[in-house]
């Protein structure tokens, strides 16, 4: 059974940085594309970052772009999130997920499998 349980979220204020992990079982885990999304109270799920199998290949959204930061350490089935200089437009619900396929892999139906989420909240 497949599990990837998010952790990091919290309260921070604008200006601030957290950094998320995402600690996968279940699945081979150097195999697998590894993406974050978050999701704002009344906003679709959108995009963050995704990293390729060995950390090779990165690819933010234009809005986190030079902030954020994804990396893994394929010896410990984790992946991460640095997030710097937060803004209050940062705050959302944050979820990793995995695939097991390389491209953009930018969009929510492209994955196979979701964590639960963790909240960050940024205050102004």
């Amino acid at each position: 059974q497949v599990q990837l349980v998010e952790s990091g979220g919290g309260l921070v204020q604008a200006g601030g940085s957290l950094r998320l992990s995402c600690a996968a079982s279940g699945l081979t885990f150097r195999n697998y594309v590894m993406g974050w999304f978050r999701q704002a109270p009344g906003k679709e799920r959108e995009f963050v970052a995704r990293i390729s199998f060995i950390g090779a290949s990165t690819y933010y959204a234009d809005s986190v772009k030079g902030r954020f930061t994804i990396s893994r350490d394929n010896a410990k089935n984790t992946v991460y999130l640095q997030m710097n200089s937060l803004k209050p437009e940062d705050t959302a619900v944050y979820y990793c997920a995995a695939v097991d396929t390389l491209g953009l892999r930018a969009r929510p139906p492209e994955y196979d499998y979701w964590g639960q989420g963790t909240q960050v909240t940024v205050s102004s």
